[in-house]
């Protein structure tokens, strides 16, 4: 990593959440990095970064995606990763992966010219008018978590098995840096939800901007099964409920899934 870092003071929560307690975020900006993930993790684990910081790099060259997947990283887009601790009686840690999306999904609507089209997708896919806009990417560490956020501001590339477009191309004029800035407040405001009252109202806010119950999905599991069947919304865990032609449902903790 390089050792020159830009940094961002924090800035005060949203009104609608309580300040007591917050890690205010702070914001370490490099020109390049291979990974951000990579490098908070390492610095995680010599105690160099503590709860609230985040690393955005203006360029990636080894950024990855869910299940080892290379991401695109050209100068333009947002790539940044924050640290949270885990904590005695803090919810199981998977649910960060919600509370990443909401905080997302909000930052990302207020920046664009017509948000109508935008919509989440289990687990923390945001689309634009079905294509894929932003990928979250959590990995964890011994007795924390890093949650990895990119965004196509900029730039959007060209993938095979799915529609993907940009900020830019949707009209937003807004750049990483000034995304970030506003996504970083969220992300603390959420989390201290997430703490104080547990999943429910996360997942709740998480439905309210999803693809409605009732729609067809096909789910690929890690070992490769597809699975097709309805949303049938979310478990107590943030987990996918698949309604299955059967009349089964079927809970997914795993796997890609795609809107029919």
């Amino acid at each position: 990593m390089s050792p020159s870092l830009r940094c961002r003071p924090g800035r005060s929560l949203p009104p609608t959440a309580s300040s007591e307690a917050a890690a205010l975020p702070r914001i370490l900006t490099v020109p390049a990095t291979g990974s951000t993930n990579a490098d908070l993790l390492a610095l995680a684990d010599d105690r160099a970064v503590d709860e609230g910081t985040w690393l955005r790099a203006e360029q990636q060259t080894a950024g990855r995606g869910r299940q080892g997947r290379v991401w695109d990283s050209p100068a333009g887009n947002l790539y940044a990763s924050t640290l949270v601790a885990i904590r005695p009686g803090d919810p199981p840690a998977a649910g960060l992966a919600l509370v990443a999306a909401v905080a997302l999904e909000e930052a990302v609507h207020r920046v664009l010219p017509d948000a109508s089209a935008l919509t989440l997708k289990w687990p923390n896919d945001l689309l634009l008018a079905g294509a894929k806009l932003s990928g979250i990417l959590l990995e964890r560490g011994a007795s924390y978590v890093v949650v990895g956020i990119g965004v196509n501001v900029a730039h959007h590339p060209a993938l095979a098995d799915r529609a993907t477009t940009s900020l830019r191309a949707a009209g937003a004029t807004v750049d990483a840096a000034t995304l970030l800035a506003d996504l970083a407040d969220r992300f603390a405001a959420w989390l201290l939800v997430w703490r104080d009252a547990g999943m429910a109202p996360v997942a709740a806010r998480w439905s309210d901007r999803a693809h409605p119950v009732g729609t067809a999905l096909m789910v690929r599991l890690p070992d490769q099964t597809v699975l097709d069947g309805q949303f049938r919304g979310l478990d107590a865990s943030g987990a996918l409920l698949l309604g299955l032609a059967d009349g089964t449902r079927h809970v997914i903790h795993a796997g890609d899934v795609f809107v029919v």
